[in-house]
């Protein structure tokens, strides 16, 4: 398969910057990382930040058909709450700080933050289009996947008000990652078979790369040594590998049918590749490039997105079309649990998680 590279720039409305910006507190300093090896150092099981260290371990589901989210008990695998929010919730987000988790209710076009010490939500906030959310590395802007409006928003942090749109050249913008040093993102387009990238600092899209034929890119995932961007692509059964100094196509690793969800191992050797349209979880060598094995879950069915617990001992996922959510050993591959939830389960936070601070999606964190 091949692909070829289109620089292209944008337009958009609206003027950046100006928003006022918490001070970093010690636990959480942001920036480049303090070592060129590994961007998630700082993940490793048990580092846990003080804010979070005391929080209970939960799952917050949100179920994008019956519009509500459901709470999960990680050890005992049992619901301990469901509330209503808004029209299709889509993802669960972990601020930059991680002191709230903000639920991206798509069609409703609104924000509902959960306290995570109490499991309970709090007043909405209006955003346009939150299908997905990330969160620049210095805490300032929360970036705004508005997937349906074909645009990037950039908000203040914490006061979600718009500093600036950025309207995309391409269709269905929904997931990305950021640069070992948060220079810049990569944003796939589910809808037109493209990767952006987009500086993070002059908010504007500097590249546009076409993938194959019909590609429906998905989720992005930045490798431990910072040099590479795997995209999960739905539609061509596997994942691409684009070098993120060249901005170009390196490789195409086949997974299974329908791969969408990307996630580290806490050791940083692994990465955990969903196939939805399979059932399976297809585990790529960070080493070596290649999968290395796959597990499939015994009766089939819709693993979408998720996370790993901050142990790195179960990988929680949410089965899209089964109304069920899976709790899988890392260590064996076994389905520990599968848990009934609402209709249309889709990106689960596993919370709390270990990192200095987060970068957004269901658990990104340097």
């Amino acid at each position: 398969m091949t692909a070829g590279l289109l620089v292209a720039g944008c337009s958009s409305a609206g003027q950046p910057g100006g928003a006022d910006s918490r001070k970093l507190t010690s636990h959480a300093v942001a920036g480049p990382l303090t070592s060129p090896t590994d961007l998630y150092e700082h993940d490793r099981p048990g580092m846990l930040s003080p804010q979070v260290r005391d929080l209970p371990a939960r799952v917050y589901v949100p179920n994008s058909q019956s519009d509500d989210v459901i709470v999960l008990d990680q050890k005992t695998f049992t619901r301990v709450g469901r509330f209503r929010v808004g029209r299709k919730p889509q993802h669960v987000v972990p601020s930059w700080d991680m002191r709230t988790l903000w639920v991206n209710d798509n069609d409703s076009n609104d924000l509902v933050p959960i306290d995570p010490r109490t499991g309970r939500p709090g007043k909405p906030v209006s955003v346009d289009d939150p299908y997905n959310m990330y969160f620049t590395a210095d805490g300032r802007f929360a970036i705004i996947m508005a997937e349906r409006l074909q645009r990037i928003d950039f908000r203040d942090a914490h006061s979600m008000r718009l500093r600036k749109h950025v309207d995309v050249p391409c269709r269905g913008p929904n997931h990305a990652d950021f640069s070992a040093s948060g220079d810049f993102f990569l944003t796939a387009c589910e809808f037109s078979g493209e990767v952006l990238r987009v500086d993070t600092r002059g908010q504007r899209v500097t590249g546009v790369l076409k993938l194959a034929k019909g590609a429906m890119p998905q989720d992005v995932k930045t490798s431990p040594d910072g040099r590479t961007f795997y995209i999960a692509d739905m539609a061509s059964n596997g994942v691409w590998t684009i070098d993120a100094s060249t901005f170009r196509v390196t490789g195409f690793i086949r997974t299974g049918k329908g791969a969408h969800g990307l996630y580290v191992s806490r050791d940083s050797t692994t990465l955990y590749v969903t196939n939805r349209a399979e059932g399976s979880i297809s585990l790529i060598s960070f080493k070596t490039g290649r999968v290395a094995r796959r597990w499939r879950l015994p009766g089939g069915g819709s693993p979408d997105m998720g996370g790993v617990s901050a142990d790195g001992q179960v990988l929680w996922l949410s089965g899209r079309y089964h109304s069920e959510v899976y709790a899988i050993s890392t260590v064996t591959g076994r389905l520990v649990r599968r848990i009934r939830v609402g209709d249309g389960p889709h990106g689960l936070c596993v919370f709390p998680q270990p990192g200095r601070y987060s970068l957004g999606h269901t658990g990104v964190f340097r």
